[in-house]
């Protein structure tokens, strides 16, 4: 008994030491005797009033640094009631699985007030669909690729994605191809809808030599070129793309806004950030509307540089004449559109803005210095193609060469005006040269819906047609952090004016003013200041002005100037070495036009 217990014990005292020896080399291995000691004697000189809080706080920056660990994919609800995605990350912290963040990206699914039911029914369809195979990506493939990423690697992160995207592109390319192959060839198939023919030229007067407009207008009207293809799920890219970024951002406790900022200038960070002009939507006199204008979609409201998103209104003086000379003026009735502001029925151009014209003098308001205007014309909602002509307001149509006439009488009218959003169709590539060689000095010429998308901009590695002043952005569908910082530096290099716009169906996530805040957009354009999903991201751009403010790193957007676009400015693009050989002494930039200048001028005449 007596020598087997001794037995026993010389094992259990080798064992012991055994582990004490595997011990001694794990803690060596990862350096622990020496940062004790460090930390223990740091920890007696400080003192402080919590030890353990000191304590934990000390050793939590030598944990390893997070890792995603889940990533799920949810169905919610937008600002309409419509089904969207949400993404949530999960991230390994300290050994332990932790909820990090949340994001809702919105459909890129336009809001049409007056559908059809039997269109209405299948986009509502085509979205449905379009969100569950989202999910399906995020909580399938999606969460396994990025199993055990850091979140600050976003360049990673977006690599993979982008990689994802592509597969299931080709996926759904073959799945076609072989469809089609399966198609019975003997089946009829349907002819072509063919376009209703042109209008006959206008009959010219005895003697009349043909113009330049007249020219023009004889030409057919070009079909409406199919919409760019959205693979059914790839909002599911964007969304995981912006919710890893957060992720990053708010495990190392810093603002949206500021990681954006550091993966766009990854060399040398801005000292200082700038909130991006408000376009705010005031009133709306679109197809929609009541009235007979049809021209005015969107007129918005843009404050003047230099001005805090939170700066008061000057006290409202008392009436003066031009301004109903204290008289009642017209009631104003409409309902809210989609785009947040009032829907108004006006039958004539000048209505809208003399009314806004007139508001702003009550408050004290001066045009042209205090606040500017910009309208989104919507022209691709305009086109009557039975007549081959915009129909500018019920009854009143215009062929594009007498477009660009009605933009220059309107900009001649109201100076105040700095922005025209989509005044033509982008299959009217002409009418847009010919409105940049006319205004492009005096407002900025904006393509929204005309734009191409950001992907193919990227793909494409310019700034294709349509010519315009600048582009209005979404973070919609497979475009990822990286795509945005690409495509803003490409604007950058171009001298070309970003805006950041929303798309119509919203959500509550307010993550798209970070974004605009840290890639250093020049405009945000959020719709009016009118429900929920709105009222918060301008919240949201209210806070951020305020933490700028606090921190001392708030700057503010330089004045209002306008580059002429000249005919040549796309060939010397594309062919500078060939401009330098043609030309010795080649004319110098051109010289912007501040907006004060041109109503100054404008007053004086």
């Amino acid at each position: 008994m007596g020598e087997e217990g001794g037995g026993r014990s010389c094992g259990t005292t080798r064992e012991l030491q055994k582990l004490k020896q595997q011990a001694l080399e794990y803690y060596r291995e990862n350096d622990v005797p020496r940062r004790l000691e460090e930390l223990l004697n740091s920890t007696f000189y400080l003192q402080p009033a919590d030890v353990y809080g000191h304590l934990a706080n000390c050793f939590s920056k030598f944990a390893k640094p997070p890792t995603i660990c889940k990533v799920v994919g949810k169905i919610v609800l937008d600002g309409l009631g419509l089904p969207t995605l949400q993404v949530e990350v999960f991230c390994t912290v300290q050994n332990f699985p932790k909820h990090i963040c949340s994001v809702v990206i919105a459909t890129h699914f336009q809001v049409h007030e007056n559908a059809f039911p039997e269109l209405a029914e299948a986009e509502d369809v085509e979205r449905s669909d379009a969100v569950s195979t989202a999910v399906q990506w995020v909580n399938g493939a999606i969460a396994q690729e990025l199993q055990g990423v850091a979140p600050s690697h976003q360049a990673e992160v977006d690599r993979r994605l982008r990689t994802f995207f592509e597969n299931k592109v080709k996926e759904d390319k073959e799945r076609k191809e072989l469809d089609k192959s399966l198609e019975d060839p003997t089946a009829p198939v349907p002819f072509p809808l063919m376009p209703p023919p042109p209008p006959p030229p206008p009959a010219r007067k005895k003697g009349q030599k043909q113009g330049l407009k007249d020219s023009l207008a004889e030409k057919p009207v070009t079909l409406p070129e199919p919409a760019e293809p959205v693979l059914c799920g790839s909002m599911a890219i964007g969304a995981v793309s912006l919710a890893v970024a957060k992720t990053s951002a708010m495990l190392r406790s810093n603002p949206l806004y500021a990681s954006m900022a550091v993966l766009k200038h990854p060399l040398e960070q801005p000292t200082k950030l700038s909130v991006p002009l408000l376009m705010v939507s005031l009133v709306s006199c679109g197809k929609s509307s009541a009235g007979k204008l049809n021209l005015m979609q969107e007129v918005i409201g843009i404050p003047h540089p230099g001005l805090t998103a939170k700066q008061p209104l000057p006290p409202k003086p008392e009436p003066k004449k031009g301004h109903n000379g204290g008289k009642r003026g017209p009631l104003i009735t409409g309902k809210m559109s989609h785009l947040g502001c009032l829907t108004i029925t006006y039958d004539t151009i000048e209505q809208p803005l003399l009314l806004i014209q007139g508001i702003c003098a009550n408050l004290g308001l001066e045009m042209g210095r205090n606040l500017h205007l910009a309208i989104n014309c919507a022209a691709h909602e305009l086109m009557d193609y039975s007549k081959g002509k915009y129909e500018v307001m019920t009854g009143t149509y215009k062929n594009a060469a007498e477009m660009v006439d009605l933009y220059v009488d309107l900009i001649n009218k109201f100076p105040f005006i700095i922005a025209l959003i989509d005044p033509f169709r982008k299959e009217d590539s002409e009418q847009w040269d010919s409105i940049c060689n006319a205004l492009s000095s005096r407002c900025y010429i904006i393509a929204g819906s005309a734009s191409q998308s950001i992907s193919k901009l990227l793909e494409d590695g310019h700034i294709g047609p349509p010519k315009a002043s600048g582009r209005i952005i979404k973070h919609t569908n497979h475009t990822t952090m990286s795509d945005l910082v690409e495509i803003t530096n490409l604007f950058d290099s171009k001298k070309h004016i970003a805006i950041f716009g929303s798309t119509e169906g919203e959500s509550s996530d307010d993550s798209l003013v970070d974004l605009a805040v840290g890639l250093g957009v020049r405009f945000i354009k959020l719709g009016g200041l009118s429900r929920g999903e709105r009222v918060t991201k301008y919240n949201r751009l209210l806070t951020i002005e305020d933490e700028l403010g606090q921190n001392g790193t708030l700057g503010f957007k330089e004045e209002h100037t306008f580059l002429y676009l000249s005919e040549d400015d796309e060939k010397d693009a594309r062919a500078p070495e060939a401009t330098a050989a043609v030309s010795a002494d080649p004319p110098g930039p051109p010289q912007p036009v501040l907006p004060t200048e041109v109503v100054d001028a404008s007053a004086r005449a």
